[in-house]
């Protein structure tokens, strides 16, 4: 069923219900407002018809019958079209004219009070006031009363309600059209917005959604919406693929550079099982390659991994990290690690910085270890802020990197002919401070002999997201 039958069928049921509440609230408003009239014109003819009661209570005294009998008529004009009841004191009655209820057998009048109140006899209600005429010297008593039916209320209500409820019946099928008509205009914009996401392809990047303010902020709502799920949908779908090639660039990657190890493994191995009167020293020279080929491979997926970590990380893994504790716990991780590493920090600063604290581990790790490899074994290591940017130099003492070479040591597999490590340490470190938005380089150091990394990073929160695209596991060169 369409939105717009459904809001005209809810229309013509709720408009009529609105104008029955409507009208019974009207209803006892009326039914007050009569009342109030009612009593209003008893108690304005009874003041006008006082005199005349008093004359004619008199004329009756006094035996005037042709006063009386005028008096009479003076009351009956002056009460129009209530009913008027006078009595003397005695309680007989003197003038009997009008509707009301019956002397004989009808209800029992209370006593006179200058409101009036209901009485009732035989089903049928009056509104009646008395007044009191109070004897004098001169002046026999009695008391007045005027009566007005109830039923000239009921009537006037009757009409009212049956007047409501026409408008209530003509009201729910023209209710039900005009909402019906204003639905279809209102939900326009919502039928355009289903007819352009109807054509949508997710497979096909090309198709976007395109959409136009149509100040009516449901839709406008519905289709930022819609247009926020599908780039987020194409996101994920880049990043799948990404990781997708990310694996494929790890088998790749991982065959490629295992070859040579595992092929020197196997012909130690080789030596060993052919061989098993070798001298003990040409045993450990052949063991001593096995290891040193058993930690190659282990250094260099361990450096595959966290490459693919870093080109797979999202936003939500990053916190607030203490860059001077981490650089703390990795200077005394080395030094348990390797207790001939010779390495001094001075940090004249604490900073604290946006990042992913596991990918910064891996910046100063590898830092300290390509100083400890490179450098024989001494190093310094700075930390502090300059301007707002958190800074870490890592000075070794080996025979430094010509300046033409500085960038070519960040490529993937970039390692020197005596290099026992991976080639991917400083793609590692290039990889994660281009990560958090940070630049590196290498630089010679004060003393002008070995090499100076220095990684500057910002202390400030990113505006910008990470980069959809982070492909340094998969390309030869990132840098």
């Amino acid at each position: 069923m369409r939105l717009s039958t459904r809001i005209a069928l809810v229309t013509a049921a709720i408009v009529p219900v609105l104008v029955i509440l409507s009208g019974l609230l009207l209803s006892g408003l009326v039914t007050r407002d009569l009342k109030v009239g009612q009593d209003g014109k008893l108690q304005e003819r009874a003041v006008a018809a006082l005199p005349f009661a008093r004359s004619e209570l008199k004329a009756a005294d006094t035996g005037r019958p042709r006063v009386q009998a005028n008096d009479q008529h003076r009351l009956a004009a002056v009460a129009l079209d209530v009913g008027v009841r006078l009595t003397a004191a005695d309680g007989s009655v003197l003038l009997f004219d009008g509707p009301q209820p019956p002397v004989t057998g009808g209800p029992v009048l209370p006593a006179a009070r200058r409101t009036p109140v209901t009485v009732s006899y035989d089903g049928t209600g009056w509104r009646a006031i008395g007044t009191a005429v109070p004897a004098t010297p001169g002046q026999p008593g009695g008391t007045l009363w005027l009566f007005s039916p109830s039923s000239a209320i009921q009537d006037e209500v009757s009409a009212v309600q049956g007047r409501i409820l026409l408008v209530a019946l003509f009201a729910a099928p023209l209710g039900g059209l005009l909402a019906f008509l204003i639905a279809e205009r209102a939900a326009r914009p919502l039928r355009l917005l289903q007819r352009r996401t109807s054509g949508l392809d997710p497979d096909d990047p090309a198709t976007r959604l395109s959409h136009r303010p149509t100040h009516v902020a449901e839709v406008d709502d519905l289709a930022h919406t819609l247009q926020s799920v599908l780039g987020r949908y194409d996101e994920q779908a880049a990043r799948t693929g990404e990781a997708l090639a990310t694996a494929q660039a790890f088998a790749a990657s991982a065959s490629h550079e295992l070859r040579t190890p595992l092929m020197s493994m196997r012909t130690n191995l080789d030596i060993l099982a052919d061989h098993p009167d070798l001298s003990p020293q040409e045993r450990r020279e052949v063991l001593d390659d096995l290891h040193g080929e058993h930690a190659r491979l282990l250094g260099l997926l361990t450096a595959l991994r966290s490459l693919a970590q870093g080109d797979l990380v999202e936003a939500d893994a990053f916190g607030t990290v203490d860059l001077a504790e981490l650089v703390e716990s990795a200077v005394a991780d080395l030094r348990r690690a390797r207790p001939s590493a010779r390495v001094t920090v001075h940090a004249w600063a604490a900073p604290k910085l946006p990042g992913w604290e596991p990918g910064l581990r891996i910046v100063v790790d590898n830092l300290l270890v390509n100083a400890m490899v490179h450098g024989g074994g001494t190093m310094a290591v700075e930390l502090g802020l300059e301007h707002g940017t958190a800074v870490l130099r890592v000075d070794d003492q080996g025979p430094g990197v010509p300046p033409d070479q500085r960038e070519a040591v960040f490529d993937r597999f970039r390692r020197g002919p005596d290099s026992p490590g991976s080639g991917l340490g400083l793609t590692l470190v290039a990889q994660q401070v281009a990560l958090h938005r940070g630049s590196v380089r290498l630089t010679d150091p004060p003393s002008g002999h070995g090499t100076r990394v220095e990684v500057r990073l910002p202390t400030a929160a990113a505006t910008t997201p990470l980069p959809t695209t982070r492909n340094w596991l998969t390309h030869d060169s990132a840098h």
